[in-house]
């Protein structure tokens, strides 16, 4: 079930690199509690949306709303504090740690603690560093990693990186949870892993965006998909209207 009102809306984003228009005045909402789906061709400017969304770049043009608030030209740390987290292509793991540390730094919320706190460990860090632990927990739970926690990360799959990143961003308790290519290089039985992983967060109560090439996986997964192409956005609906639209297949499915 999805709330009514939108927790993500964008209104006419436009970004423009010089003379390049990347996107041109894209405009539509996710509501709270679906998995919507961004798909097109390369080049249709799919990452650069990504960017602008969770605040890497501004837009040239139109408005960021999340929760309510127009959030623009508030930059990536602040978005990721308001419940914005993504995910890269790249797993982005650190080698020498196990998969429970590597969690634990999504978990971690030492914005919560005065200086004296994060520095001397004392005070109420106890009680933070409990707080994390249990998130990374339940992160890796809902990823279905909790059981190789104990394994250094130098020693995972390609598929395993790709699983612990997304569970250190779920550890950070994310609204919206931003998934660039999740599938890219996995496994079939990675893929299975991975979409199990986001039907459990979307349960948890994580509203997904995801941008992915695989059309199984969005098929599958999504309640909602926004087609782009050349910078602009084609396609806005069901996964069916989707499937049956010409324009998308013209432009993108190739059927």
């Amino acid at each position: 079930m999805t709330d009514a009102v939108p927790l993500l809306k964008l209104e006419s984003i436009s970004k423009i690199f010089g003379g390049l228009t990347a996107l041109t005045d894209v405009s539509f909402e996710v509501a709270g509690g679906e998995v919507c789906g961004v798909i097109g061709p390369n080049g249709a400017g799919k990452t650069t949306l990504f960017n602008v969304i969770a605040g890497s770049m501004p837009p040239s043009s139109g408005h960021v709303i999340f929760a309510g608030a127009d959030v623009s030209t508030i930059p990536m740390h602040k978005r990721t504090r308001k419940g914005i987290v993504r995910t890269f292509q790249l797993a982005h793991t650190f080698e020498s740690m196990t998969v429970e540390d590597n969690v634990l730094v999504g978990a971690e919320d030492h914005a919560g603690l005065g200086l004296i706190e994060a520095v001397t460990h004392l005070g109420s860090f106890s009680t933070h560093a409990s707080d994390a632990r249990r998130r990374a927990a339940a992160a890796m739970d809902i990823v279905g990693i909790r059981d190789i926690a104990g394994m250094v990360a130098s020693q995972l799959t390609f598929g395993q990186q790709r699983l612990v990143a997304t569970a250190r961003a779920l550890a950070a308790r994310p609204k919206l949870l931003l998934l660039d290519e999740p599938a890219a290089g996995l496994s079939s039985g990675d893929i299975e892993f991975l979409c199990d992983a986001v039907v459990r967060a979307k349960a948890d109560g994580t509203t997904v965006l995801v941008v992915e090439h695989n059309m199984d996986v969005i098929m599958r997964l999504c309640d909602h998909i926004v087609v782009m192409h050349l910078g602009q956005k084609i396609g806005d609906g069901t996964p069916q209207s989707v499937r049956e639209s010409e324009q998308v297949l013209e432009a993108y499915l190739g059927t």
